[in-house]
């Protein structure tokens, strides 16, 4: 499953609709893949009635139904998810969509190096020293996600950018072998 990031999404959506059971999931599911991860987030639908359920009553009612479906797919979306990492040589993981509430299941947490100068230590240090953060790996987490968020449309317009680099790279002219040959002093 090579390409751009919407050409891997877009086969791996296709893929999951011959394998997921109609009865899962209301609509088409949200595939996100980066190099690492495929997270699979399908929309299911609220418990009866929790529109009439106020607060804590309704919230706990969204929970259980998340918690049943969890519960009760575990065996296939393991199969499914087995397959698919095989076959897309990433990580699955999933996620579901009820009344609103987004919740993801087991995600993949990587490591990430970086090197900090002392104004950039001095920030993590003043996230943990306030207590927003218990540490400079979660304070740095959390300067990724705030980031994210207020972006978010930033990062957008990104990802369609590089999506038509890819698409100007593979429009492009290709060399064959004795062209390339010509083009190289000493080719065959």
């Amino acid at each position: 499953m090579g390409g751009g990031e919407d050409e891997r999404g877009d086969r791996v959506r296709s893929w999951l609709a011959e394998r997921l059971p109609p009865s899962w999931f209301d609509g088409p599911v949200d595939v996100t893949v980066d190099r690492d991860e495929i997270t699979i987030v399908g929309r299911i639908p609220a418990p009866e009635g929790t529109t009439e359920l106020a607060g804590a009553e309704g919230s706990a009612a969204v929970t259980g139904r998340i918690k049943e479906f969890r519960e009760q797919t575990r065996d296939l979306r393991i199969q499914i998810a087995r397959e698919l990492e095989h076959r897309a040589r990433r990580k699955v993981s999933w996620g579901v969509e009820c009344a609103g509430r987004r919740q993801l299941f087991t995600t993949l947490s990587m490591p990430v190096m970086t090197r900090l100068r002392q104004p950039e230590r001095q920030v993590l240090d003043t996230l943990v020293d306030a207590g927003v953060a218990r540490s400079r790996a979660e304070a740095l987490a959390w300067c990724v996600k705030l980031t994210g968020q207020n972006t978010e449309a930033w990062l957008a317009r990104l990802r369609e950018a590089m999506a038509k680099v890819q698409e100007m790279r593979a429009a492009g002219p290709t060399l064959g072998r004795s062209a390339r040959n010509e083009l190289i002093p000493g080719g065959e």
